[in-house]
């Protein structure tokens, strides 16, 4: 997580973005979200975390955005992987429909089977920590 949360800052930075909190589709998402708002803590560029859920729960709070997220916020929305880019989209959804503006998308790993296209076809920017091919795995 240290790892992680390091180099999803400083990839954060080098795209220029300067969001007030990172989040995605949870589960996947959670990790990656809360190693780079640590490894944010004591830094110049601050970042909360949040997590959405596939669904509002009907008890609770009832908010499909849980954590430090409000509306009007700039987001990054993270993935743990891109493979279709349907979780990205699906809290790339919940946050502007909540209010939020989001800024792109971090993944550590994309699978280089059609996601980042996808996402980037509907004029979102995305940024790969590391690729499948990268890796030496198969797609």
């Amino acid at each position: 997580m240290v790892l992680i949360g390091r180099m999803g800052l400083a990839a954060i930075r080098r795209a220029g973005w300067a969001p007030r909190a990172v989040g995605g589709l949870t589960m996947g998402a959670d990790p990656v979200a809360y190693a780079i708002a640590a490894a944010s803590h004591g830094t110049e560029l601050e970042i909360d975390a949040f997590s959405v859920r596939k669904e509002a729960k009907t008890h609770g709070t009832g908010q499909q955005i849980e954590g430090t997220f409000r509306a009007g916020d700039a987001v990054v929305v993270v993935e743990d992987v891109i493979t279709s880019g349907g979780s990205a989209q699906r809290a790339i959804g919940a946050v502007e429909a909540a209010g939020g503006k989001v800024l792109g998308v971090l993944a550590v790993v994309d699978r280089e089977q059609g996601g980042r296209g996808v996402l980037e076809a509907n004029g979102v920017k995305v940024v790969a920590l590391t690729t499948a091919t990268d890796l030496g795995v198969g797609h």
